[in-house]
C-alpha cells in the first residue's frame, strides 16, 4: 500500500449505493459513508483522530486482530457520537489530558477493540451514551482504565482492564454501567470505583485482583451491586465504603487481602448474601460510625492471617449476622462504643484463638440461637454500660464460657456452657449480669464463679460435673451489707455431698433459693471468719512544694531541668493565686516530654514533679505509675485498650510515666498494636485532662521521631525537657553521695582517680549516667571488701576508706 493512501472497502446496505473505493484517509472514508455502511479497514497504522457521527460499522480485516492501529500523536484517537459498531481495532493514545476512546452519544457497540494508551482514560463514556462493549481490553498504566461519567450507562461484557495508573473502572456523576464477566487487574488505584449521588455500578461474574489500593471503593452516596464476583490480592482494603455509600454483595468471594476485607464508615450500608471472606490481615468486616450498617446472611468469614477481630463494630455502627460462620480467627466479634450494636442469629463462631464475642465501652450485642466452639473466651462483657443478650446459645470447648467485668450487665438466658477448662461463668470487678435457665456442664473449674461483690442474678440455673464445684460466691466483704451479694433463686447442682443453702447472713438469706431441687441446693457463700482489720496508720502529711523543690535542687547536675520545672511550677502557682483573686489564669498544659539517655534522673524528676503538683492542689495524690510498652500493648486489639485504660486508672490523681514511649510507634509499625495504645491514651488525656499528668520519656532522637509521626500525641504536651548526660564532675558527686550514704569515705587521691576514670570512660549506648556512677561505687565497695578481708584486725579507716586502686578496670 502506497504511503499516504488508505484502502477502504465500502459496502453500502442500500440497493442504490454499492461502491468500493480507496480514500486518502479514514476521515475521508467516514465522510463518504452513510448510516448502515460497513467500512473494512486494511492493515496498517493510521495517525488520525477519528470521529464517528453516523451509524456505520468500522472494522479491521477478519482473521487479523490488531493489524489496524489507530495511533494519532495527540488528542482523542477515536470518538463515537452515534450508534455505530467498532470492531477488531487497536487504538493507541498519547494525550495525558484526553481519553483514547471517547463515547459521547448513542448506543454504539465496541467489539474486540484493544486500547493501549498512556492517557487520562482508556475508554471514557459520558452524557447520554449507552454503549455495549464486548471482549475489549484496556492497558493504560497512566490513567483510568474505563471511565463512565455524567449520567452515562452501558454494558461491558467479557472486557479486561490489563493495567491502570488510577482506578480500573471509575463511575461518577450519576453514571450507571453494568459489568458482566469482566476482569480488572494491575491497577494503581481502586479496581472498581463509584462516587457521587445517583452513581450506580452493577457487576456480575467479575474478577478484581492485583490492585494497589482497594478492590472496590464506593463513596459519596453512590450505590453498587456485585454478584458472583471475586476480589483478591489488593494492597489496601478489599472493599471500602464511606459517606452514605450503599453496596450489595451476593455470592461473592473476598480473599487474600492484607488489610480489612471490607471496611465501611460514615452511614454506609452493606448487604452481604452467601459471600465468603477469608485470608485477611486485619478485620474481615470493619464497621464504623453512627448510621453505618452491615447485614450479612449465610456468609462465611474465616482464615485470618493477622491478629485482629474478624468482625469489628465501633463508634455507633450496627452489624447483623444471620446464619453465618466465623472461624479460624484470632477474635470473632468485637463490639465497642456506646450506640454500637451487633445482632447475631443462628451463627457459628468457632476455632477462635482468643475471644469469640467481646462487648465494651457501652456497646450492645444480641446473640440468638448461636453456637460458640473452641475459643479461649466465649463471650466477654467488659465494662459499665456494655451488655446485651445471649439467648438459646451453646458455648462448647472454651477456657471460660462467659466473663462479665467492671459493671457490664448482660442477660444470658437458656444457654448451655459445656466443658469449659476454667469456669463456665466468671463475674468479677463489680460485673453484674442476669443468668436465667442456664446450664454449665463438665467445667474444669467452677460452674458459676462470682467474686468482688458482683451483683449477679442467677435464676433456675443448673450445674453438672464441675470439678471445683457448681457455684462459688467469694465473700464480698464490706459490700455485702449494702446488698452487693448475688441474687440466687431456684438454682441446682448435681453435687451431693456437703451441699447447703447460702449462709444465714441476712443479705444471703434474702437472695437464697428455698427450693433445693432434685439433687440438692446451691452451695452457700463462704462466711469464713476474718481477722479484724488492722487499724490504719495515719497518713504522713504531704510535703510542701518548697520541700520537694529542695529535694530537686539537691540532685546532682540537671541545672536546665531544674530551671524548667521551677518555671512550670511558678506558672501553676501564680495561676492558682490569680484564680483565687478572681483573675483569669493562663492555661498551663502539664503533660511533659522527657528526652535524654538512661540514668539521667528522668524517673526521679517525674516523681518529684507529681509531688509538687499534689502540694499545689493540682493533683489529688501525686503518686507515680511507671509503665513501658509491655505494660500497655496486648496481644490483640481490645486487650491493648484495656491495658492502657487500667494503667491510666492506676495513675488517676498522679503521674503516668511512660518510659521508652517511642516503642509504641516503631519505625516499621505495619500492623503494630502500639497505635491502639497511643489512640487510647490520647482520648483518655482529653476526656480526663485534669485527673492525670502524663510524661513520655526516651532517647532524644527517638522521641523527636515519635512526636513527629504522632501529631495527636505531640499536641497534648506543653514542653520538652532535655536531660543532658552527666559530666565527670557530676558523676564524681554522685559517687561521693553514695559513699556518704553508706558510711564510706574517699581516701586522698581517690576523687582525682574517679574524675580521670569518668573522663576516659566510653560514653557509648551502654553508658548509664547516674546508674554508671552507682555501679562504679558498688564495684569499688566490692574491691575494697576483697582487700580488707585479708587484714587480721582492720582499723576504722581500713573499713571506710576507698582508694583509687579500688576503681574497676576499664574494658
Amino acid at each position: 500500500m502506497a504511503q499516504g493512501t488508505v484502502q477502504v472497502t465500502h459496502t453500502g446496505t442500500s440497493r442504490w449505493r454499492r461502491r468500493t473505493g480507496e480514500y486518502p484517509s479514514l476521515a475521508a472514508a467516514l465522510e463518504a459513508a452513510a448510516d448502515g455502511d460497513v467500512l473494512t479497514v486494511a492493515p496498517g497504522t493510521y495517525r488520525e483522530n477519528l470521529v464517528l457521527q453516523r451509524a456505520v460499522t468500522l472494522r479491521g480485516p477478519e482473521g487479523s486482530p490488531g493489524s489496524v492501529r489507530i495511533a494519532p500523536v495527540d488528542g482523542v484517537p477515536l470518538t463515537v457520537r452515534a450508534s455505530a459498531v467498532v470492531q477488531d481495532l487497536h487504538v493507541e493514545g498519547q494525550d495525558a489530558a484526553a481519553p483514547a476512546v471517547l463515547v459521547e452519544e448513542g448506543t454504539p457497540e465496541l467489539r474486540d477493540v484493544r486500547v493501549v494508551t498512556r492517557s487520562a482514560a482508556g475508554i471514557e463514556v459520558r452524557g447520554n451514551a449507552r454503549p455495549t462493549v464486548r471482549r475489549c481490553a484496556v492497558d493504560n498504566p497512566a490513567g483510568i482504565g474505563i471511565a463512565v461519567l455524567d449520567g452515562a450507562g452501558g454494558v461491558f461484557e467479557e472486557c479486561e482492564v490489563v493495567a491502570a495508573g488510577q482506578a480500573g473502572v471509575a463511575v461518577r456523576g450519576g453514571a450507571h454501567p453494568r459489568l458482566e464477566r469482566c476482569r480488572v487487574h494491575h491497577t494503581s488505584g481502586s479496581g472498581l470505583s463509584a462516587t457521587g449521588e445517583n452513581s450506580a455500578l452493577e457487576a456480575v461474574g467479575c474478577e478484581i485482583y492485583e490492585v494497589r489500593g482497594s478492590g472496590v471503593h464506593i463513596t459519596g452516596r453512590a450505590t453498587a451491586h456485585l454478584t458472583d464476583c471475586d476480589v483478591h490480592r489488593t494492597t489496601a482494603d478489599g472493599v471500602t465504603l464511606d459517606t452514605d455509600a450503599v453496596l450489595t454483595l451476593a455470592d461473592c468471594r473476598i480473599h487474600d487481602i492484607p488489610e480489612n476485607a471490607v471496611d465501611l464508615r460514615s452511614r454506609s450500608v452493606l448487604t452481604l448474601t452467601r459471600t465468603t471472606v477469608r485470608q485477611f490481615g486485619r478485620n474481615g468486616l470493619s464497621v464504623w460510625d453512627p448510621g453505618t450498617r452491615v447485614d450479612a446472611n449465610q456468609c462465611e468469614i474465616f482464615d485470618s492471617t493477622g491478629d485482629y477481630p474478624a468482625v469489628w463494630v465501633s463508634d455507633g455502627a450496627t452489624a447483623v449476622l444471620d446464619s453465618c460462620r466465623v472461624h479460624d480467627v484470632p477474635d470473632a466479634l468485637f463490639v465497642l462504643d456506646r450506640g454500637s450494636r451487633a445482632d447475631v442469629v443462628d451463627t457459628d463462631l468457632s476455632q477462635v484463638r482468643n475471644t469469640a464475642v467481646s462487648v465494651s465501652d457501652g456497646a450492645t450485642a444480641q446473640l440468638d440461637d448461636c453456637r460458640i466452639r473452641d475459643a479461649a473466651t466465649g463471650a466477654w462483657f467488659r465494662d459499665h454500660g456494655s451488655g446485651g443478650t445471649l439467648s438459646n446459645c451453646t458455648v462448647d470447648g472454651t477456657q471460660t464460657g462467659v466473663i462479665v467485668t467492671k459493671g457490664a450487665d448482660p442477660t444470658v438466658e437458656r444457654c448451655t456452657i459445656d466443658s469449659p477448662a476454667e469456669a463456665g461463668v466468671y463475674v468479677s470487678a463489680g460485673g453484674r449480669g442476669s443468668f436465667l435457665n442456664c446450664r454449665v456442664t463438665g467445667s474444669g473449674g467452677y460452674g458459676f464463679h462470682v467474686i468482688d461483690g458482683s451483683r449477679t442474678t442467677l435464676r433456675k440455673c443448673r450445674t453438672e460435673r464441675c470439678a471445683r464445684g457448681g457455684y462459688e460466691f467469694a465473700d464480698s466483704g464490706a459490700d455485702a451489707a449494702s446488698g452487693a451479694s448475688p441474687l440466687v433463686e431456684d438454682c441446682t447442682s448435681d453435687e451431693s455431698a456437703g451441699l447447703r443453702e447460702p449462709a444465714a447472713r441476712e443479705a444471703a438469706v434474702q437472695t437464697a433459693s428455698h427450693s433445693p431441687g432434685l439433687l440438692g441446693g446451691v452451695p452457700g457463700q463462704r462466711t469464713e471468719t476474718e481477722p479484724p482489720a488492722p487499724v490504719a496508720e495515719p497518713e504522713q502529711p504531704a510535703r510542701s512544694s518548697k520541700d520537694v523543690l529542695g529535694e530537686l535542687d539537691a540532685l546532682v547536675g540537671l541545672e536546665s531541668v531544674k530551671r524548667e520545672v521551677r518555671a512550670l511550677t511558678d506558672m501553676i502557682e501564680v495561676g492558682r493565686r490569680r484564680q483565687q483573686a478572681g483573675l483569669k489564669a493562663a492555661s498551663v498544659k502539664r503533660h511533659l516530654v522527657f528526652t535524654g539517655s538512661p540514668g539521667t534522673g528522668k524517673t526521679t524528676v517525674a516523681r518529684l514533679y507529681g509531688e509538687i503538683l499534689a502540694s499545689l492542689g493540682v493533683l489529688d495524690k501525686g503518686h507515680l505509675v511507671e509503665v513501658s510498652r509491655v505494660d500497655l500493648v496486648g496481644e490483640h486489639i481490645g486487650s491493648t485498650a484495656i491495658r492502657t485504660q487500667e494503667a491510666f486508672e492506676k495513675a488517676r490523681g498522679g503521674v503516668l510515666f511512660i518510659d521508652e514511649a517511642y516503642a509504641l510507634s516503631p519505625e516499621d509499625a505495619g500492623r503494630d498494636f502500639g497505635k491502639e495504645a497511643i489512640d487510647t491514651l490520647v482520648k483518655l488525656m482529653e476526656d480526663h485532662r485534669d485527673a492525670v499528668v502524663v510524661i513520655v520519656a526516651g532517647y532524644t532522637a527517638e522521641m523527636e521521631r515519635f512526636l513527629s509521626v504522632n501529631p495527636g500525641v505531640a499536641s497534648r504536651f506543653s514542653r520538652t525537657i532535655t536531660f543532658s548526660d552527666y559530666g565527670p564532675e557530676d558523676l564524681l558527686r554522685i559517687v561521693e553521695q553514695q559513699a556518704d550514704e553508706h558510711e564510706y569515705r574517699l581516701a586522698p587521691g581517690a576523687a582525682e582517680g574517679l574524675r580521670k576514670y569518668f573522663t576516659v570512660l566510653p560514653k557509648g549506648p551502654a553508658f548509664g549516667n547516674g546508674r554508671t556512677a552507682r555501679q562504679t561505687f558498688e564495684a569499688m565497695v566490692e574491691r575494697h571488701a576483697s582487700r580488707v578481708a585479708q587484714l587480721p584486725e582492720p582499723s576504722t579507716d581500713d573499713l571506710t576508706l576507698l582508694y583509687a586502686e579500688d576503681l574497676p578496670e576499664l574494658l
